[in-house]
This record gives C-alpha cells, sequence and structure tokens, in this order.
C-alpha cells in the first residue's frame, strides 16, 4: 500500500494552487511510492465565485493519485467588515484544527501518514497529537523566511514596535542587506496586534519542523539560504531544521486552465509587436488602485511612449477610469485588460521586454523563468522586503519604482522608470542578468541541479521513515 503524503494549505486560492503544484511534482518524481491528498479548506479569503471556479479547475487537471479532501464548512463564521483579512485568515485556521485533526486520525487508522505538509502554522501542534512528521511549505522566499527565524530576537531585543521605529535601518539581518524597519512585512510592524503575536508564534516553532521546504532555488538566495543553514537566524537553536529549496515551483504553459480553448486577445496582440518591446503591468489578485492613482499609471505610460499590456483589477461595481482619450491615442502603443490572463505565457512570450510587477514572490519567480526584468511596485505583505532583495546589488533583478510615504506613485516616476527599464543601459544589464538568471532557474532542476537533489534528499527521508 501507497504511504500518504498530506499537503495543507492556508485558506487562499493562491496557496491552494501553490501545494497542488507541490502535489504533482512529488506525484511526477514518486507515484509509485506515495499517494497525495491535498486538504482544501472549505472557507477561503477569496469569494465564493473565485474559490469555486479554481477548485473546478483543479479537479479537471490533478492527476488521479492526488486526492482532493474538503474539510468542512464553517458556516457559523462570517468576516467582520472590520476584521483584517489576515486576521481572519488565522481565526479560519485556527478553528479547522480540530477538523484536520479528524481526517488525519481517522487516516491513520488505514494507511501510513508519512508526512503532513503544511502552511498553517498550528497545524504543526496536530501533526505533534498524532506523531505525524511534519514539514512547513513556505510559498514565498528565503529571504523573508530568515527574517521570521531570526524576528524572535529581534523581539527580545527591544520594546517597540517597527512602525514606531520606521525610519531605523535595520543592518544586522542575517543573510539580509540593511533594511528600514517600514519595509519588513506589513503584518508585524505594530507588536501590539494579534497578528504580530500570531507570527511570532509562529517564529518560535520554525525550528520545531523536521523541515522547510521554500519555493526558492539556491543561486537565487544564496545569502539567506546559507544564514539559515548556519543558524546564524536563529542564535538560540543548536541545529536548526533542514531548509530544503526546491523552486522554482510555478503553474507552467500546460497547466494554465482555461475554461474555452480560444486564444486570449492579448496574446494575439502580443504576437504583432517587435521582439523585447512591451513592458507588461500586473499587480496580482488583491493588486487595486485608487481612481487617481490609475490616472497617473495611465498618463505615464502614455508619455513614455512604450507599448504595454495593462492589466487591471477591478471591483466588480466600479468602473476604469482613465484619461479622455487615453485608449484611443494609445490603440497602437498598448492594451489594457481586466480579465483574467495566462500571465506564464506572457512573460514568456517573445516580444515582452519588462515587467511592473507588485512583488509577490509567484509572479517574481515567473519574471525569473521567463528571463524578463522587473520594475518593483510592492503594495502589501512582504512585497517591499521582497523589492529590496530584488534590487540590491546582490540579485538585481529589478529596479524599483519610488512613491511617497503614502505609496503614491506620480505619472512622472511611473514615465521615467519605464523609459529607463525599456530604453536605457541599465535596463539591458538587467535584462541579460535576468537571462542568465532564467539559466541558473532551469539548471536547478536538471540532473546534479541543486533544487532536484534537495527535492531528492526530502522524499528520501520519507522513503527511510526518517
Amino acid at each position: 500500500m501507497k504511504e500518504m503524503i498530506v499537503l495543507y494549505p492556508a485558506p487562499s486560492t493562491v496557496h491552494i494552487v501553490a501545494m497542488v503544484e507541490l502535489g504533482k511534482l512529488i506525484l511526477h518524481h514518486h507515484h509509485h511510492h506515495f499517494s497525495v491528498t491535498l486538504i482544501i479548506p472549505s472557507d477561503t479569503l477569496d469569494n465564493t465565485t473565485s474559490t469555486t471556479s479554481i477548485l473546478n479547475q483543479i479537479s479537471q487537471t490533478i492527476p488521479n493519485s492526488l486526492t482532493l479532501h474538503h474539510l468542512p464548512s464553517l458556516s457559523s463564521f462570517s468576516l467582520s467588515k472590520n476584521m483584517d483579512p489576515t486576521t481572519f485568515a488565522f481565526q479560519l485556521i485556527h478553528l479547522n484544527d480540530q477538523n484536520l485533526l479528524h481526517f488525519l486520525s481517522l487516516s491513520k487508522t488505514t494507511t501510513v501518514v508519512r508526512s503532513l505538509i503544511a502552511i498553517p502554522p498550528s497545524a504543526i501542534h496536530v501533526a505533534s497529537q498524532l506523531n505525524i512528521p511534519f514539514y512547513y511549505f513556505y510559498p514565498s522566499n528565503a529571504s523573508s523566511l530568515s527574517f521570521f527565524f531570526y524576528l524572535p530576537t529581534l523581539h527580545n531585543q527591544t520594546s517597540k514596535s517597527f512602525k514606531e521605529i520606521s525610519n531605523s535601518t535595520l543592518d544586522h539581518l542575517p543573510g539580509l542587506p540593511p533594511l528600514l524597519a517600514s519595509q519588513l512585512p506589513e503584518p508585524i510592524l505594530n507588536r501590539d496586534t494579534q497578528i504580530y503575536k500570531e507570527f511570532l508564534h509562529f517564529s518560535g516553532n520554525l525550528s520545531k519542523a523536521k523541515g522547510i521546504i521554500v519555493n526558492t532555488f539556491d543561486s537565487l538566495e544564496p545569502k539567506p539560504i546559507k544564514a539559515i543553514a548556519d543558524g546564524l537566524c536563529a542564535p538560540d537553536l543548536q541545529t536548526p531544521p533542514r531548509v530544503y529549496s526546491i523552486g522554482p515551483l510555478i503553474k507552467g504553459f500546460d497547466d494554465d486552465n482555461r475554461t474555452v480553448d480560444i486564444k486570449p486577445e492579448c496574446l494575439t496582440w502580443l504576437d504583432h509587436q517587435p521582439s523585447r518591446s512591451v513592458v507588461y503591468l500586473c499587480f496580482g489578485r488583491k493588486g487595486k488602485f485608487s481612481a487617481t492613482q490609475f490616472m497617473e499609471i495611465a498618463t505615464g505610460l502614455e508619455m513614455s511612449g512604450q507599448r504595454f499590456l495593462w492589466v487591471v483589477r477591478l471591483d466588480p461595481s466600479s468602473d476604469l477610469l482613465l484619461p479622455d482619450g487615453f485608449l484611443d491615442r494609445t490603440e497602437d502603443m498598448g492594451l489594457v485588460v481586466t480579465s483574467w490572463v495566462p500571465q506564464v505565457d506572457i512573460l514568456s512570450h517573445e516580444s515582452v521586454g519588462g515587467f511592473v510587477t507588485h512583488c509577490g514572490w509567484n509572479s517574481v519567480l515567473e519574471s525569473v523563468c521567463a528571463g524578463v526584468p522587473m520594475l518593483a511596485w510592492p503594495l502589501y505583505a512582504e512585497q517591499k522586503l521582497n523589492r529590496v532583495v530584488l534590487v540590491e546589488e546582490e540579485m538585481k533583478l529589478a529596479m524599483a519604482m519610488e512613491e511617497s510615504e503614502d505609496g503614491f506613485v506620480s505619472s512622472a516616476e511611473v514615465e521615467k522608470r519605464v523609459r529607463t527599464l525599456m530604453e536605457s543601459d541599465e535596463g539591458r544589464a538587467l535584462r541579460e542578468k535576468s537571462w542568465k538568471m532564467r539559466e541558473k532557474a532551469l539548471a536547478a532542476w536538471e540532473q546534479g541541479g541543486s533544487s532536484l537533489v534537495n527535492f531528492t534528499e526530502l522524499t528520501e527521508s520519507w522513503k527511510q521513515g526518517s
């Protein structure tokens, strides 16, 4: 009988999709030895329609040996209008602990549960109760992971919140370049909140896992990976947990789920553009702007004179507000899209030469794998930290979009940075370095590559029951 690997994502469709990719990877290499069960939280941060659509797409494409198990609905629990989404996510996680425990207890009566791989922090306590080997799956980068390892140390060094010392430079973070306190992950800036306490608890439990699986690769982030392995990020630990960098783990072209077999308009449009001439702008599922900011972006793009493909996320009740005549004046140079787009296909297209991104880690990896340089415009979560890492000399795969203290970016800044990315010597240098990093990303999964070696060591430890 095959031994079971259980995957448990956070209550977010982005994390569910990431876990699906991990499950497919395990089964691609070890389907004869393991079965994989993906636990689906019935309540997520995303709207019901979006979640249902994505789950339907997933169920149509996953291999037979990847089983989906839906946890019971928490229908009595609803999101308060005043509740922060991150707070809501942690509450969902805690409420599901008993459902997770019940499922794993039943599974152990019929099969060997070789490991629980989870994103939710509290899952480690459930695994401990049942004596199941536990691994964290960290879907972001090793840089932010190294920070969370070090957070308990920082917490004990000061009684102030990071927001109180926002302009202070932290130049002693292991594996990281100097950071302003304001550039740390958004949810932990105020130590008086419950969210801060949740992340501090998560940080303290990292060392208790048998291992941590990270969606990165060694040559992309050598310094933070080494800092964690050397124990610099958790100085009170004698032996840090093993970190398995197995990336880049992204959704490939063949796996992009489409409801119709028609080539999207944006790809047809790109087919008619010159090589490396188009700057692509997309800010993730949550990347929404004020009407004023929309106008500034549009004005800056038009003034730059560059070809552009701009993906805009709108609330169902919102209208797209652009300068009068903008679409007519830019008809021959740009395309504005308000629907879903196949981002991997776009970034891999011959005509795309730059990417204006919110620095979400999935988007960063997709850009790295396509060899496309980035213009970094972080919006939330750990994205400001990601920008610092991306633009520093060690990695240097992006240039920074400069914003005001409240995050506003002027049309002049948009024009300047887009021109620089697409036309200047600095932009060409970024493009060359990005292409070299693409080659390293491909090499990570070739024979003897770092990610394949790390993944093999991980799965061999499961087979040996160690």
